[in-house]
């Protein structure tokens, strides 16, 4: 699994976490990369187990929203399969609740949530 500078990624049993490296989602070609990566995970390397843990983050844009929408959309639909966001701090608890996608995606508090809720 590739890393970079915005993105650490490693499998914990069954799922592939994404951390985010980053305080800051908003720089449009910044996310076109990671909307790539995230991309390539699911469609050609059939992750389809996916914890993105936003513990880092503070601020993320409408695109990133998008992708987060499109990603959902697509685990989903491929079926046996999940997108679980954890970590997410009061801004992007607000953010999310505005936008009622905390109705629409799995929220855990940590990893370690994740991972205990799934033996």
């Amino acid at each position: 699994m590739g890393n970079d500078s915005t993105l650490l990624m490693m499998q914990s049993g069954k799922y592939t976490v994404v951390e985010f490296q980053t305080s800051s989602l908003m720089d449009p070609a910044e996310i076109e990369t990671i909307s790539r990566r995230l991309q390539v995970l699911v469609d050609e390397e059939d992750h389809r187990w996916v914890l993105l843990d936003m513990t880092r983050v503070q601020y993320i844009s409408s695109q990133f929203i998008g992708i987060l929408v499109s990603l959902h959309k697509k685990i989903t639909a491929l079926g046996h399969g999940k997108l679980v966001l954890c970590g997410v701090g009061p801004r992007l608890t607000e953010l999310l609740k505005i936008t009622q996608l905390d109705r629409l995606l799995t929220i855990k508090t940590s990893q370690t949530e994740v991972m205990s809720s799934n033996r």
